[in-house]
Protein backbone atom coordinates (compact mmCIF):
# COMPACT_ATOMS: atom_id res chain seq x y z
CA UNK A 1 0.00 0.00 0.00
CA UNK A 2 1.33 3.30 -0.70
CA UNK A 3 1.58 5.80 1.21
CA UNK A 4 -1.68 8.33 1.95
CA UNK A 5 -1.90 11.03 -0.58
CA UNK A 6 -4.32 14.17 0.71
CA UNK A 7 -6.97 14.89 -1.67
CA UNK A 8 -9.21 17.85 -1.96
CA UNK A 9 -12.47 18.04 -0.70
CA UNK A 10 -15.26 15.67 -1.21
CA UNK A 11 -12.81 14.45 -4.10
CA UNK A 12 -12.64 10.76 -3.15
CA UNK A 13 -12.96 11.15 0.77
CA UNK A 14 -11.66 12.91 3.68
CA UNK A 15 -7.91 13.35 3.85
CA UNK A 16 -6.34 10.93 6.79
CA UNK A 17 -8.64 10.58 10.09
CA UNK A 18 -6.30 8.22 11.47
CA UNK A 19 -6.70 8.55 15.32
CA UNK A 20 -3.66 10.06 16.58
CA UNK A 21 -3.08 11.30 20.51
CA UNK A 22 -2.75 14.91 21.12
CA UNK A 23 0.07 17.05 22.43
CA UNK A 24 -1.59 17.34 25.29
CA UNK A 25 -1.85 13.91 25.48
CA UNK A 26 1.00 12.63 23.87
CA UNK A 27 1.72 8.68 25.21
CA UNK A 28 4.56 6.84 23.89
CA UNK A 29 4.54 4.86 20.86
CA UNK A 30 7.36 2.44 21.00
CA UNK A 31 8.57 0.75 17.76
CA UNK A 32 10.27 -2.51 19.84
CA UNK A 33 11.79 -3.52 22.48
CA UNK A 34 9.34 -4.50 25.42
CA UNK A 35 7.27 -1.43 25.53
CA UNK A 36 6.18 -2.28 21.78
CA UNK A 37 5.35 -5.76 23.29
CA UNK A 38 3.08 -4.18 26.34
CA UNK A 39 2.01 -2.08 23.70
CA UNK A 40 0.62 -4.60 21.22
CA UNK A 41 -0.95 -6.92 24.12
CA UNK A 42 -2.81 -3.79 25.10
CA UNK A 43 -4.22 -3.50 21.41
CA UNK A 44 -4.82 -7.54 21.31
CA UNK A 45 -6.57 -7.49 24.58
CA UNK A 46 -8.92 -4.61 23.67
CA UNK A 47 -10.03 -6.11 20.39
CA UNK A 48 -11.14 -9.03 22.46
CA UNK A 49 -12.62 -7.26 25.22
CA UNK A 50 -14.29 -4.85 22.56
CA UNK A 51 -15.54 -7.30 20.69
CA UNK A 52 -16.80 -9.88 23.52
CA UNK A 53 -18.65 -6.96 25.84
CA UNK A 54 -18.96 -3.99 23.41
CA UNK A 55 -17.72 -0.36 23.70
CA UNK A 56 -19.63 0.46 26.42
CA UNK A 57 -19.41 -2.14 29.16
CA UNK A 58 -15.70 -2.29 28.47
CA UNK A 59 -13.42 -0.75 30.43
CA UNK A 60 -9.47 0.28 30.77
CA UNK A 61 -9.52 -2.41 34.09
CA UNK A 62 -10.81 -5.21 31.82
CA UNK A 63 -8.37 -4.45 29.39
CA UNK A 64 -5.32 -4.16 31.54
CA UNK A 65 -6.69 -7.22 33.49
CA UNK A 66 -6.80 -9.25 29.99
CA UNK A 67 -3.42 -8.15 29.08
CA UNK A 68 -1.96 -8.86 32.41
CA UNK A 69 -0.59 -5.39 33.12
CA UNK A 70 -1.22 -2.70 35.68
CA UNK A 71 -3.72 -0.45 35.22
CA UNK A 72 -0.99 2.33 35.22
CA UNK A 73 0.49 1.19 32.92
CA UNK A 74 -2.41 1.46 30.05
CA UNK A 75 -1.55 5.44 30.41
CA UNK A 76 1.97 5.04 29.05
CA UNK A 77 0.68 4.12 26.03
CA UNK A 78 -3.12 5.56 25.23
CA UNK A 79 -4.82 8.44 27.03
CA UNK A 80 -8.73 7.02 26.97
CA UNK A 81 -10.76 4.07 26.72
CA UNK A 82 -11.89 5.88 22.91
CA UNK A 83 -8.75 6.28 22.29
CA UNK A 84 -7.45 3.02 22.13
CA UNK A 85 -10.82 1.77 20.59
CA UNK A 86 -9.72 4.19 17.51
CA UNK A 87 -6.44 2.31 17.13
CA UNK A 88 -7.65 -0.78 17.30
CA UNK A 89 -9.82 -0.27 13.96
CA UNK A 90 -6.74 1.07 12.69
CA UNK A 91 -4.72 -1.78 13.31
CA UNK A 92 -7.57 -3.73 12.22
CA UNK A 93 -7.53 -2.15 8.99
CA UNK A 94 -3.72 -2.30 8.34
CA UNK A 95 -3.88 -6.27 9.35
CA UNK A 96 -6.70 -7.13 7.57
CA UNK A 97 -5.62 -5.08 4.41
CA UNK A 98 -1.86 -7.48 4.63
CA UNK A 99 -3.50 -10.20 4.86
CA UNK A 100 -5.82 -9.38 1.59
CA UNK A 101 -2.54 -8.05 -0.40
CA UNK A 102 -0.65 -11.19 1.17
CA UNK A 103 -3.02 -13.67 -0.34
CA UNK A 104 -3.41 -11.67 -3.97
CA UNK A 105 -0.25 -11.49 -4.53
CA UNK A 106 0.48 -14.19 -6.43
CA UNK A 107 -2.46 -13.76 -9.15
CA UNK A 108 -1.74 -13.16 -12.25
CA UNK A 109 -5.51 -11.54 -13.40
CA UNK A 110 -7.53 -9.60 -11.81
CA UNK A 111 -10.18 -12.19 -11.57
CA UNK A 112 -7.72 -14.34 -9.68
CA UNK A 113 -6.90 -11.49 -7.36
CA UNK A 114 -10.73 -10.79 -6.37
CA UNK A 115 -10.85 -15.16 -5.41
CA UNK A 116 -7.66 -15.03 -3.76
CA UNK A 117 -7.69 -11.54 -2.30
CA UNK A 118 -11.50 -12.72 -0.84
CA UNK A 119 -10.28 -15.80 0.37
CA UNK A 120 -7.60 -13.65 2.65
CA UNK A 121 -10.29 -11.73 3.74
CA UNK A 122 -12.48 -14.60 4.98
CA UNK A 123 -9.63 -16.09 6.73
CA UNK A 124 -8.49 -13.55 8.46
CA UNK A 125 -12.62 -12.85 9.97
CA UNK A 126 -12.39 -16.36 10.75
CA UNK A 127 -9.40 -15.49 13.17
CA UNK A 128 -10.65 -12.29 14.28
CA UNK A 129 -14.46 -12.66 14.41
CA UNK A 130 -14.04 -9.24 16.41
CA UNK A 131 -13.57 -7.19 13.06
CA UNK A 132 -16.92 -7.14 12.02
CA UNK A 133 -17.91 -5.88 15.80
CA UNK A 134 -15.33 -3.47 16.09
CA UNK A 135 -15.86 -1.85 12.82
CA UNK A 136 -20.00 -1.21 13.43
CA UNK A 137 -19.20 0.03 16.91
CA UNK A 138 -17.29 2.29 15.56
CA UNK A 139 -20.58 4.17 13.19
CA UNK A 140 -21.37 5.32 16.40
CA UNK A 141 -18.30 5.44 18.55
CA UNK A 142 -15.62 7.03 16.46
CA UNK A 143 -17.47 7.57 13.25
CA UNK A 144 -14.09 8.97 11.68
CA UNK A 145 -12.12 6.04 12.32
CA UNK A 146 -15.01 4.01 10.90
CA UNK A 147 -14.95 6.54 7.93
CA UNK A 148 -11.33 6.19 7.74
CA UNK A 149 -11.46 1.85 7.50
CA UNK A 150 -13.50 1.88 3.85
CA UNK A 151 -11.48 5.05 2.77
CA UNK A 152 -7.97 3.56 3.12
CA UNK A 153 -9.54 -0.29 1.87
CA UNK A 154 -11.05 2.15 -0.94
CA UNK A 155 -7.86 3.73 -1.68
CA UNK A 156 -5.93 -0.03 -2.22
CA UNK A 157 -8.77 -1.23 -4.13
CA UNK A 158 -10.12 1.17 -6.80
CA UNK A 159 -6.57 2.06 -8.36
CA UNK A 160 -6.01 -1.84 -9.62
CA UNK A 161 -9.42 -1.97 -10.78
CA UNK A 162 -9.01 0.98 -12.84
CA UNK A 163 -5.88 -0.12 -14.54
CA UNK A 164 -7.76 -3.43 -15.48
CA UNK A 165 -10.43 -1.58 -17.05
CA UNK A 166 -7.56 0.20 -18.93
CA UNK A 167 -6.28 -2.83 -20.37
CA UNK A 168 -9.16 -4.59 -20.87
CA UNK A 169 -9.62 -7.13 -17.95
CA UNK A 170 -12.43 -5.43 -16.55
CA UNK A 171 -15.38 -4.16 -18.17
CA UNK A 172 -15.58 -0.08 -18.53
CA UNK A 173 -16.84 1.68 -15.60
CA UNK A 174 -16.64 3.47 -12.11
CA UNK A 175 -13.66 1.70 -10.47
CA UNK A 176 -14.70 3.52 -7.19
CA UNK A 177 -18.44 2.11 -7.23
CA UNK A 178 -17.42 -1.37 -8.74
CA UNK A 179 -14.61 -1.44 -5.46
CA UNK A 180 -17.18 -0.10 -2.93
CA UNK A 181 -19.78 -3.05 -4.59
CA UNK A 182 -17.02 -5.62 -4.29
CA UNK A 183 -16.75 -4.97 -0.64
CA UNK A 184 -20.31 -4.99 0.11
CA UNK A 185 -20.46 -8.22 -1.38
CA UNK A 186 -17.53 -9.99 0.30
CA UNK A 187 -18.42 -8.25 3.93
CA UNK A 188 -22.27 -9.62 3.55
CA UNK A 189 -20.98 -13.08 2.64
CA UNK A 190 -18.62 -13.42 5.67
CA UNK A 191 -21.25 -11.74 8.13
CA UNK A 192 -23.39 -14.41 7.10
CA UNK A 193 -21.61 -17.75 6.43
CA UNK A 194 -18.66 -16.97 8.92
CA UNK A 195 -19.51 -14.64 11.80
CA UNK A 196 -23.21 -15.58 12.14
CA UNK A 197 -22.16 -19.51 11.58
CA UNK A 198 -19.21 -19.10 13.98
CA UNK A 199 -16.74 -21.42 10.66
CA UNK A 200 -13.84 -21.13 10.28
CA UNK A 201 -14.23 -20.79 6.81
CA UNK A 202 -17.09 -20.19 3.46
CA UNK A 203 -18.35 -23.31 2.21
CA UNK A 204 -17.45 -24.23 -0.78
CA UNK A 205 -20.68 -23.70 -3.09
CA UNK A 206 -20.77 -20.77 -1.09
CA UNK A 207 -17.65 -18.73 -2.12
CA UNK A 208 -18.04 -20.05 -6.08
CA UNK A 209 -21.17 -18.79 -6.35
CA UNK A 210 -20.00 -15.59 -5.11
CA UNK A 211 -17.05 -15.92 -7.60
CA UNK A 212 -19.62 -16.39 -10.22
CA UNK A 213 -21.60 -12.89 -9.57
CA UNK A 214 -18.15 -11.30 -8.60
CA UNK A 215 -17.21 -12.58 -12.75
CA UNK A 216 -20.53 -11.05 -13.70
CA UNK A 217 -19.58 -7.53 -12.40
CA UNK A 218 -16.36 -7.35 -13.39
CA UNK A 219 -17.52 -8.42 -16.31
CA UNK A 220 -14.89 -11.30 -17.61
CA UNK A 221 -15.53 -14.22 -18.80
CA UNK A 222 -17.21 -16.90 -17.27
CA UNK A 223 -15.23 -20.22 -16.71
CA UNK A 224 -17.36 -23.24 -17.75
CA UNK A 225 -16.41 -25.45 -20.40
CA UNK A 226 -18.68 -24.03 -22.93
CA UNK A 227 -16.97 -21.23 -24.78
CA UNK A 228 -18.59 -17.85 -24.32
CA UNK A 229 -17.90 -13.98 -25.45
CA UNK A 230 -15.47 -12.03 -23.94
CA UNK A 231 -17.74 -9.90 -21.85
CA UNK A 232 -21.38 -8.75 -21.56
CA UNK A 233 -20.90 -5.92 -23.80
CA UNK A 234 -19.58 -8.52 -26.50
CA UNK A 235 -22.41 -10.72 -26.47
CA UNK A 236 -24.82 -8.00 -26.48
CA UNK A 237 -23.39 -6.65 -29.93
CA UNK A 238 -23.87 -10.33 -30.81
CA UNK A 239 -27.34 -10.80 -30.08
CA UNK A 240 -28.09 -7.42 -31.41
CA UNK A 241 -26.74 -8.18 -35.03
CA UNK A 242 -28.38 -11.97 -35.00
CA UNK A 243 -31.85 -9.78 -33.88
CA UNK A 244 -31.33 -7.40 -36.91
CA UNK A 245 -30.78 -10.14 -39.09
CA UNK A 246 -33.49 -11.93 -38.43
CA UNK A 247 -36.30 -9.12 -38.47
CA UNK A 248 -34.51 -9.01 -42.24
CA UNK A 249 -38.00 -8.81 -44.80
CA UNK A 250 -38.39 -11.92 -47.28
CA UNK A 251 -38.59 -11.02 -50.85
CA UNK A 252 -42.97 -11.89 -51.55
CA UNK A 253 -43.70 -15.50 -53.28
CA UNK A 254 -45.26 -15.15 -56.12
CA UNK A 255 -49.06 -17.11 -55.55
CA UNK A 256 -48.72 -20.67 -56.47
CA UNK A 257 -44.87 -21.24 -56.06
CA UNK A 258 -43.84 -22.88 -52.91
CA UNK A 259 -41.82 -21.42 -50.55
CA UNK A 260 -38.03 -22.78 -50.33
CA UNK A 261 -35.87 -22.32 -46.96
Amino acid sequence: MSAERRSRPGAVGPPDLRVTPTKKSSPSVPKQGKGARTRRALLESAEEIFGDVGYHDASIVKITEAAGVAQGTFYLYFSSKKQIFGEVVVDLNHRVRQAMAAAADAATTRLEAERLGFAGFFKFTAEHPALYRIIRQAEFVAPEALRNHYERVIQGYAPPLRSAMKTGEVLEGDALVLAWSLIAVGEAIGMRWILWNEAKEVPDHVFEEMMTIIARMLGTAPTSDEPELATPRAKARTLKGTAKKSTVARAPTPRGARRTT
